[in-house]
């Protein structure tokens, strides 16, 4: 089972998010910069802070972002809303090809993803595959509304950061 979840228009680059069957979320969307420069944004720490905290969510910074983006490094991302109390998200690369390919784990509860993105040239463009499978259908449907919910966000403000960055 397909359904169609979500969608975001930014002119010509439309972020498209379904749900595949009970536990798989599929976000995908096009950008302006080859492939080499979405996946700088998505593995260089000082750029990824840059994009990844929807804006709408006010109050909310990416207060720490530690990423050792190659197969086996591990990543930790902490989140505050100016207080003394924030919150980790954590995990491991299980698969990195530079350009092509990140695989990771989110260990920081019992429910979490294993998420691939991938980066596919498409003639100086660079089509996104974001692919999310959950151990459970219930672990889709809290994602669905909470993280998953903001990545048309997050995509939209990933191609406002393109834009600006060398290629």
């Amino acid at each position: 089972m397909t359904q169609q979840v979500n969608s975001a228009s930014s002119g010509p680059n439309r972020t498209s998010v379904e749900r595949r069957g009970d536990r798989e979320l599929v976000v995908t969307r096009t950008f302006n910069a080859p492939p080499s420069t979405v996946y700088r944004a998505w593995s260089q720490p000082e750029l990824f802070q840059r994009w990844w905290v929807p804006k709408s969510v006010s109050g909310v910074s990416l207060v720490s972002c530690d990423m050792d983006v190659r197969t086996g490094g591990k990543y930790r991302l902490e989140f505050g809303a100016g207080g003394s109390d924030t919150m980790a998200f954590y995990g491991k690369y299980l698969e990195v090809v530079p350009n092509e390919r990140i695989v990771w784990t989110n260990d920081e509860g019992e429910e979490g993803a294993i998420t691939t993105v991938t980066f596919k040239d498409q003639g100086g463009r660079t089509l996104l595959n974001f692919h999310e499978v959950y151990p459970s259908k219930e672990a889709l449907e809290e994602a669905l509304q909470g993280s998953a919910a903001a990545l048309p966000e997050q995509l939209e403000q990933l191609d406002e950061l393109l834009s600006s960055i060398d290629q």
